[in-house]
């Protein structure tokens, strides 16, 4: 029988392949398993979580695309040998209940096909925004859930102003299609200030979330995409305050889980069909993701955490490929 291997964090900032094995219990009605394709680094959680703290040892990672080996007497819809996305960690197997996966489009590499796990986040507030196109969309912070929600707010017809303060992310946003991509937010600037119905505020820091604020027009929403992970300044409540309270903002948190997770009557969305958007959008080329990520071996693992933890090289991103296991 083969060996089936992890990445597991073993230490803070410490993490290394490791042996682990597929559960010996029989599949349940419900459930698929198969072998890992490729899964999906997402830097903001694995860096501020497992990888930083612990308890130690963890596996990490919820984005795996799996070739499915067996399925359950009772799953529909999903054969062997059938390409799926799935919520799964960093490991060479993967099994799930076959209602928590969505086949991956026919012609769309594996690799490309994951990032849907990422895309889902801001599309969440995509479905739940009150802003509609062609209204100005605000996006502090240009990481790779940044970036996404960029791409796939122009692409669906409103107006994205993306803002960093790094030049590099700021020439890759506009590479990718975001036309406007600034240093700061512009509060004040009249090209912009009093035209955004939505600011997605995805660096998880004090200043972006009053700047955003004072950016929108009056009755405009602040979404919390990036999660606050730690203290980054010392800015003042009342600031916040201040821009909520005269420019009418509804402010809320971004936390995707607000859309049920499966279709259901009566709400509009849902995680897994977004997910499945997102595998379309991919497929015809809506969003694209070439040069954003870059493809390794698990057996790399470490040095992939610490370019990501050190913000070295050219990518937001690594691809697992676990072929190379």
């Amino acid at each position: 029988m083969a060996q089936e291997w992890s990445v597991a964090n073993v230490a803070p900032f410490e993490a290394e392949l490791a042996p682990c094995e597929r559960p010996q219990a029989a599949l349940s009605a419900s459930q698929i398993e198969g072998r890992t394709l490729v899964s999906l680094i997402s830097p903001g959680t694995e860096m501020n979580w497992g990888y930083r703290n612990g308890p130690f040892p963890n596996t990490q990672g919820y984005a795996a695309i799996l070739e499915v080996e067996r399925v359950g007497e009772g799953v529909q819809g999903v054969r062997p040998g059938d390409w799926v996305f799935a919520q799964g960690q960093h490991r060479s197997w993967q099994r799930v209940e076959a209602i928590e996966t969505r086949p991956v489009p026919e012609g769309l590499a594996p690799e490309v096909a994951v990032f849907c796990r990422l895309m889902g986040i801001t599309m969440s507030a995509l479905t739940t925004t009150a802003a509609r196109p062609p209204d100005g969309v605000l996006v502090t912070g240009l990481g790779i859930v940044g970036l996404l929600g960029a791409m796939i707010f122009d692409s669906t017809g409103y107006r994205v102003i993306g803002c960093d303060p790094d030049e590099a992310r700021r020439a890759r946003a506009r590479a990718k299609g975001v036309a406007v991509a600034l240093e700061r937010v512009p509060c004040e600037d009249p090209a912009y200030a009093g035209q955004i119905g939505l600011a997605l505020e995805c660096s998880g820091t004090e200043p972006a979330a009053v700047d955003a604020c004072r950016a929108v027009r009056k009755g405009g929403e602040m979404i919390l995409v990036g999660v606050p992970w730690k203290r980054t300044a010392d800015t003042p409540a009342h600031d916040l305050l201040h821009a909520v309270f005269h420019q009418y903002v509804t402010v809320r948190s971004g936390w995707e889980w607000e859309v049920p997770l499966q279709p259901q009557e009566f709400r509009r969305g849902s995680i897994y069909g977004n997910f499945a958007a997102a595998m379309e959008w991919l497929a015809r080329g809506r969003v694209d993701v070439s040069g954003l990520y870059e493809v390794t071996s698990p057996r790399r693992c470490q040095e992939a955490y610490q370019n990501l933890v050190h913000h070295r090289g050219e990518v937001l991103t690594y691809v697992f490929d676990w072929s190379t296991c």
